[in-house]
C-alpha cells in the first residue's frame, strides 16, 4: 500500500494535484488506516495515470471523468478524437513556426524572391540602408498591387542598377537620407538626382510595360518616399525648378510628355 506521496511519485504528478483530483471527483478518496493516513493500491497508481495523461493532452477535466467511465470502445473513440485534435494543432504550430522562421529572414517575409536579391545586390554595391528600406517598402506596395508585374520590373530596374553611370549617380543620392528640409547641401542633391532622372528617363526610352500604375498606387508610392526622407517635399519642389514633377511616376515640366523616371 502507498501514501500519497509515493502514488504521487509513481504516477509522475505532485501531492496537490492528486488532492485536486479527489477534489474533483475524478480519484476516489481510499479509506485511511489507523494512523489516519490515506494508503493506495495499484489500482489507484493506473487510474492517475490515465486521468494525468488525459489531461496532459488538454482533455477537460469535465471530459476526463466522463472517459474514465466509458468502456473500452468508447474510450477508444475518445482517444483518436483527441489524437486527431493534437495532430490539428501540431500542424497549426508548424505553420506557426514557417511564418516565424519568415520573419527571422526579413525582407522575403515579403517580397518575390528576385526584389530580395536586387536588394542585397544594392547593399552589395554600398548603397545607404535608408535608401534600401525606401526601396523595399515600394517594392512591397507594388508585389501587393501588381504582383505579375513585378518580374518584368524587376529585370529592368535590376539593369539600372548594373549599369554603372546610372548607378553612380543612384549611389551620389545617398545624403538625402540624412537631409533636413533646409539642409544646404539640398540643391546640389537635387542636381544629382535630376540627373539621375534624365539618365534613367534616357535609359527607359522605348521600354513598354504590359500595364501602367494605377493613380492609387503611384499615390503611396509617392507617400513612402515623402514619409521617408525629411527632405522630400523640398526636393521636390527643387526638381519641379528642374524641370521635373512627380515622383514616382516623373513626368517633364516642358514640354508636358509622360516619362518613366526613377520609380526608387
Amino acid at each position: 500500500m502507498l501514501t500519497i506521496s509515493q502514488l504521487a511519485a509513481y504516477a509522475g504528478v505532485t501531492v496537490r494535484a492528486v488532492r485536486h483530483y479527489h477534489a474533483k471527483g475524478l480519484l476516489p478518496e481510499p479509506e485511511r488506516d489507523h494512523s489516519g493516513y490515506r494508503r493506495y493500491d495499484a489500482a489507484a497508481v493506473t487510474e492517475l495515470v490515465r486521468i494525468r495523461t488525459l489531461a496532459g493532452a488538454g482533455v477537460p477535466l469535465s471530459r476526463v471523468r466522463e472517459l474514465l467511465a466509458a468502456d473500452d470502445e468508447a474510450f477508444a473513440g475518445a482517444v483518436d478524437e483527441i489524437d486527431r485534435r493534437l495532430r490539428g494543432e501540431i500542424r497549426g504550430l508548424q505553420q506557426h513556426r514557417r511564418q516565424i522562421a519568415q520573419l527571422a529572414a526579413g525582407e522575403s517575409l515579403a517580397l518575390p524572391p528576385e526584389v530580395v536579391a536586387y536588394l542585397e545586390r544594392m547593399r552589395e554595391f554600398g548603397f545607404d540602408e535608408r535608401i534600401i528600406a525606401l526601396e523595399r517598402d515600394s517594392w512591397i506596395l507594388l508585389a501587393a498591387q501588381m504582383p505579375d508585374q513585378v518580374e518584368l520590373l524587376m529585370r529592368h530596374k535590376r539593369a539600372q542598377v548594373e549599369d554603372e553611370q546610372l548607378r553612380r549617380l543612384y549611389l551620389n543620392m545617398g545624403e538625402l537620407a540624412e537631409c533636413t528640409p533646409d539642409d544646404p547641401r539640398l540643391p546640389d542633391l537635387a542636381d544629382r538626382v535630376a540627373a539621375f532622372i534624365e539618365a534613367a528617363s534616357a535609359y527607359n526610352e522605348g521600354v513598354e510595360f504590359e500595364d501602367d500604375v494605377s493613380e492609387e498606387v503611384i499615390a503611396l508610392l509617392d507617400a513612402v518616399f515623402v514619409e521617408a526622407l525629411p527632405a522630400a517635399p523640398r526636393l521636390l519642389e527643387l526638381l519641379e525648378e528642374r524641370g521635373w514633377t512627380g515622383w514616382t511616376d516623373i513626368q517633364r515640366a516642358e514640354p508636358v510628355r509622360p516619362d518613366r523616371g526613377a520609380n526608387f
